[in-house]
């Protein structure tokens, strides 16, 4: 069978049987051998019913979730290639061609561009069209460099062969996005082609919750690029914090009439560890999708940290760092000792005290940190192993 045309469906009764005609008329009138799957989510209002009425395979699944839905209809298609959209008619099933012509050329993902194709008045909510739509777009073109326009149009199509290889895991609406996302970390031949969306037909509140589905795909936007959120905002908070830290432990920096001093030392110091801890997650999930598989291409990462970076050489840096902040401490206890353990100049002492606390913390995190990594990595080599 070459085509399978699923429709996710959670109480649709309205606009079901109008949707499962115009798939039914596109595949007889392009001759196109094929079936129409309703993957239905546990519609309580005769959905499952209109289903068989007009000649669909009909698939229950009862675990909610747009994800849910879908990946079950999928398990129980036959089609070389899959079509997925919506069953509010806010979508022309009549018009899928392009998806498979697209398909048929070797394009192994196909999204629909609702920008493109004009959308229709009242179609889309107003935060949708120009907020929340174009925002989630932008950072799921700038974090994986996918030329994209439209990252959650509802109307989409995949090759079998790419799905199998994708292994979806999410079960909500950030479905749209993971296919999309982990279709760019495989480096599929992904395209868009325009597409008209239309004022649905549904008599009931949309199953989208605007804040909490947004917020959703953010989370899993942000979850696979680790170097957004955890890397680079490291990096930039470990060089502030190193320059600061370097300039002040020389002395008090005039800036104007503002003089900064130990006080702001404190924060320069502080800036330091907190950079150290993003720069750590990043490598702890790159190393975790490396062993779980949970991204392609991380097990070249897996492979480069264990050769460079060993927990012998983790030890050491951190045993350095540690023995420098105890270096430090009996610099500023033995100027406590000139005073003959009386009072001390607060400023100058702190100027040594502030930089040995940061560097006997910063040793044995990294002591500690080369410790959890030797332990992920050990369960990697066993794997590798069987």
């Amino acid at each position: 069978m070459e085509l399978s045309i699923i429709l996710p469906c959670l109480n649709e009764a309205d606009s079901l049987a109008i949707c499962l005609r115009k798939a039914h008329n596109f595949l007889k009138e392009n001759g196109v051998d094929g079936e129409v799957i309703v993957a239905d989510n546990g519609s309580i209002d005769g959905s499952q019913k209109i289903a068989t009425e007009n000649n669909a395979l009909l698939v229950v699944e009862l675990e909610k979730g747009y994800g849910n839905a879908i990946t079950a209809g999928i398990n129980a298609s036959k089609g070389k290639y899959l079509i997925i959209g919506d069953a509010d008619d806010s979508y022309d099933f009549n018009s899928l061609l392009p998806f498979l012509a697209l398909m048929r050329e070797g394009t192994q993902l196909v999204i629909g561009n609702r920008f493109k194709g004009g959308i229709e008045k009242g179609a889309m909510p107003f935060l949708h069209k120009y907020l929340g739509n174009p925002l989630l777009s932008f950072m799921g073109r700038s974090f994986f460099n996918i030329r994209i326009g439209d990252f959650h149009c509802g109307l989409r199509g995949i090759t079998r062969e790419s799905y199998n290889k994708l292994d979806l895991r999410t079960t909500g609406m950030e479905f749209a996005s993971e296919m999309i996302v982990k279709s760019a970390l495989y480096k599929l031949k992904i395209a868009e082609t325009p597409t008209i969306l239309y004022k649905d037909k549904r008599n009931r509140p949309s199953h989208l919750r605007t804040w909490r589905d947004g917020w959703r795909h953010l989370r899993f936007l942000l979850l696979y690029s680790p170097g957004w959120i955890f890397l680079i905002p490291g990096i930039i908070l470990m060089i502030l914090g190193l320059t600061g830290t370097a300039i002040l432990m020389a002395g008090p920096v005039q800036i104007g009439n503002k003089k900064l001093d130990v006080h702001t030392l404190v924060y320069t110091s502080s800036s330091i560890l907190l950079g150290f801890q993003f720069i750590s997650f990043y490598v702890f999930s790159r190393i975790y999708a490396a062993i779980h598989g949970l991204w392609p291409g991380q097990e070249k990462f897996l492979h480069r940290f264990e050769k460079y970076f060993t927990l012998e050489k983790g030890i050491l840096a951190g045993a350095i760092i540690f023995l420098t902040g105890i270096y430090l401490t009996l610099k500023s206890v033995s100027y406590w000792q000139k005073t003959h353990f009386g009072n001390i100049d607060p400023v100058i002492v702190l100027r040594w005290v502030i930089p040995s606390a940061l560097l006997l913390i910063l040793g044995i995190q990294v002591i500690i940190s080369f410790f959890y990594l030797s332990f992920l990595t050990l369960k990697s080599k066993q794997k590798r192993t069987v």
